[in-house]
């Protein structure tokens, strides 16, 4: 640990304020660089200092870390993907890094900054630190299981799921009766939901997965209560997560909402067979 303090590149959602409250029980002085139309005021509010920037402007970020002496990062939050191409101001480092990479996917974008970080002395930790508690636990999470046609359905959720993530596309499909629905994209698990949904009219099952390799200092999957909510909307039936590989927030609410719904919530893990264990 390089001393008392740490930098936050934060996004949106509740990531960031969790976050914050376990890093000052441990000690840390917080410094956040948030980002505009993306992050909450209260992130901001809550760190030692902010400062905010645009989606692009790298070089300001790593200014705003060295004045205040940070050594080490963490990326937390969602920053909406579609922003990249409509709302981005770059500064000339992120616009010389933007014009390095040549497939512009998640995987290859974040690891070209957290480069870019290190090369100027800023060591970009995992997102899980301090917060392991919220990994995504195995088993089912809820009062219903899933039946012998709903464990079908993740099955071949699964196998198309981890495809998807070998080629860095999205994390999460939506199958009903072994057929795929709808395969996440660049517009996020909740419209990848509402669209499958949509086609499959009800019963729908939502298979979330960790990208193979997914380095876990970014861009984790992450479900909550709106997610289920997401999926109550489209009468879904099932939502599936990689035990151990994503994150869960507002848990106890989370289940309350599926209960009430009907709504099966598990998370599964893969064994070294490549059977599924629930």
């Amino acid at each position: 640990m390089k001393g008392d303090r740490i930098g936050i590149i934060a996004g949106g959602g509740q990531f960031p304020l969790l976050f914050i409250e376990a890093a000052r029980k441990a000690g840390r002085k917080i410094f956040v660089a948030a980002h505009r139309s993306e992050t909450d005021e209260l992130v901001a509010q809550a760190a030692d200092e902010a400062c905010w920037v645009k989606l692009g402007q790298l070089g300001k970020i790593i200014k705003f870390f060295k004045q205040n002496g940070v050594g080490e990062t963490v990326f937390l939050g969602t920053i909406t993907k579609t922003q990249i191409f409509r709302d981005v101001l770059p500064d000339i480092k992120g616009l010389t890094l933007w014009n390095k990479i040549d497939v512009k996917q998640d995987d290859a974008i974040l690891r070209a900054v957290a480069e870019a970080l290190e090369d100027d002395g800023i060591t970009v930790l995992e997102s899980t630190l301090y917060l392991e508690h919220l990994l995504f636990p195995k088993g089912v999470l809820t009062r219903k299981k899933p039946n012998k046609a709903q464990r079908r359905d993740i099955e071949f959720g699964w196998r198309n799921a981890r495809a998807i993530g070998e080629l860095d596309i999205g994390q999460c499909v939506v199958v009903r009766d072994c057929s795929v629905m709808a395969v996440e994209a660049i517009e996020g698990t909740d419209a990848t939901i509402l669209r499958g949904g949509a086609l499959a009219k009800e019963q729908s099952v939502v298979v979330k997965l960790r990208k193979p390799n997914q380095d876990f200092r970014f861009d984790l999957p992450a479900t909550g209560a709106n997610t289920v909510q997401t999926i109550h909307q489209v009468k879904g039936a099932v939502l599936a997560v990689e035990a151990g590989q994503s994150l869960l927030f507002d848990r106890a609410q989370m289940v309350e909402a599926a209960d009430r719904s009907g709504i099966v919530v598990v998370g599964v893990e893969e064994l070294v067979d490549g059977s599924l264990d629930y």
